[in-house]
C-alpha cells in the first residue's frame, strides 16, 4: 500500500515534517511519498498547492495526507479545500492551549524555528565550529574546552554524531578514533587519560562495521569481517576496564545516538 503525504508550511516545513514523519513512523506497512512544501505563505502559492494536492490524489486514487503549520488563517482556508485528509498541526494543538493559558497565539510564521535567542545561536554556531575542527583526532590540545570527547573505531559514528549534538545541543564535542596501536596494552591512551571524565564510547556490530567499512575501502584488510570483529572486541574490553560510558550504535539513527549521549552523560542542552 502507498499514499502520499505533503508537509506543508509557510515557514520552513521542519516542524510539520518533523511531527507528521513521527505519526507516519507508526504505520510501518504503509509506504508513503513525501513531499515538502515550505514557505507557502500567499493565496497564490497556496492555489497551486491545492492543485499538486488534488492531482496527486487523482493518480493515487485516495486521499493524500495533508499535514499543515500554516498560521495565517486565509491562506489555511486555502488549503483546507483540497482533496486531502487534513492535520493541522497548530490549529490541533494552539486552540486548546489558548483556552487553558486564557491568551491569544501570536501566529508568528516561523516562530520555532527563529532565532529568537542570539546568544544561543552564537553557541550552536561555535560547537559545530569546535566538532569540525577537532574531528577524528586531529587536534587534542583543545579538549580541555570539550563538553564531550567521543571515542570508537573508525567508522562507529563519532563524526556524526558529534555534529549532531553540536548543532542541535550547541554541545562542544570532539572525537578521536580508537586505532590497534591504541589496543597494544588495552588502555585508554595517554592523552586522553586527563580528559577521561569527558569521555563517552561507541561501539556498533562488527557485521555492520565491515559493511560501512567496505563502502569506504572494499577489500581490505581494514574492512575485513576479521579486523572489525578484533577491534570491537578490543575496544569493548578497554570500555569495560577503564569503566567508560558507552552505546552500541548499530540499531540507532544519529538522533537517537544523540540523545542517548545526552541522557546517558547528563549533558545538558546549552540555551
Amino acid at each position: 500500500m502507498k499514499r502520499t503525504a505533503f508537509f506543508i508550511s509557510d515557514g520552513t516545513g521542519l516542524t510539520a515534517e518533523a511531527l507528521g514523519n513521527s505519526l507516519l513512523a507508526q504505520f510501518e506497512k504503509i509506504e508513503f511519498e513525501r513531499i515538502t512544501a515550505p514557505y507557502i505563505d500567499d493565496a497564490d502559492k497556496a492555489s497551486n498547492m491545492v492543485a499538486r494536492i488534488n492531482k496527486s490524489a487523482e493518480q493515487d486514487g485516495s486521499r493524500p495526507l495533508v499535514f499543515d503549520t500554516i498560521v495565517d488563517s486565509k491562506i489555511r482556508d486555502i488549503i483546507a479545500t483540497a482533496e486531502g485528509f487534513m492535520v493541522d498541526i497548530f490549529g490541533t494543538f494552539l486552540n486548546p492551549l489558548e483556552q487553558e493559558l486564557q491568551s491569544s497565539s501570536s501566529y508568528s510564521v516561523g516562530k520555532s524555528h527563529s532565532i529568537n535567542n542570539a546568544g544561543r545561536y552564537e553557541q550552536r554556531i561555535h560547537a559545530v565550529n569546535f566538532a569540525l575542527d577537532n574531528d577524528d583526532g586531529a587536534r587534542t590540545r583543545h579538549y580541555n574546552e570539550a563538553d564531550l570527547i567521543l571515542i570508537g573505531a573508525s567508522r562507529s559514528g563519532k563524526t556524526p554524531s558529534c555534529l549532531y549534538l553540536a548543532l542541535q545541543y550547541g554541545v562542544k564535542a570532539a572525537n578521536y578514533p580508537i586505532t590497534e596501536e591504541d589496543l597494544d596494552d588495552q588502555k585508554l591512551p595517554d592523552l586522553l587519560k586527563p580528559h577521561k571524565d569527558k569521555i563517552f564510547g561507541l561501539t556498533i556490530e562488527p557485521e555492520r562495521l565491515a559493511t560501512i567499512r567496505n563502502e569506504r575501502r572494499p577489500n581490505s584488510r581494514y574492512s575485513s569481517l576479521k579486523q572489525c570483529m578484533h577491534e570491537i572486541e578490543e575496544i569493548e574490553a578497554m570500555y569495560r576496564r577503564e569503566r567508560i560510558p558507552y552505546l552500541n550504535t548499530t540499531a540507532y539513527s544519529v538522533e537517537e545516538i544523540a540523545t542517548r549521549i545526552m541522557v546517558t552523560t547528563g549533558l545538558k542542552r546549552n540555551r
